[in-house]
């Protein structure tokens, strides 16, 4: 099931990664039902900052990991 941050477009999305990846994305794992690395996300700052680099670089070269998702 695709969720709300998948349904617009690359640009906009990117933009949003770019500038609040860690409430965004915290947010979106709490919405899939993942909600403790959700908080997790929102509490470190996507995980200290390693996250918000893989969250960009998988932006960047299209591909969906998994790993912490």
């Amino acid at each position: 099931m695709a969720t709300a941050i998948d349904k617009i477009g690359w640009f906009p999305q990117f933009i949003l990664t770019f500038f609040f990846d860690p409430i965004v994305q915290g947010i979106n794992r709490i919405l899939r039902g993942k909600a403790i690395i959700g908080i997790l996300w929102i509490i470190t700052g996507g995980i200290f900052g390693i996250g918000w680099i893989i969250d960009i670089i998988t932006m960047l070269i299209h591909k969906k990991i998994t790993f912490l998702a």
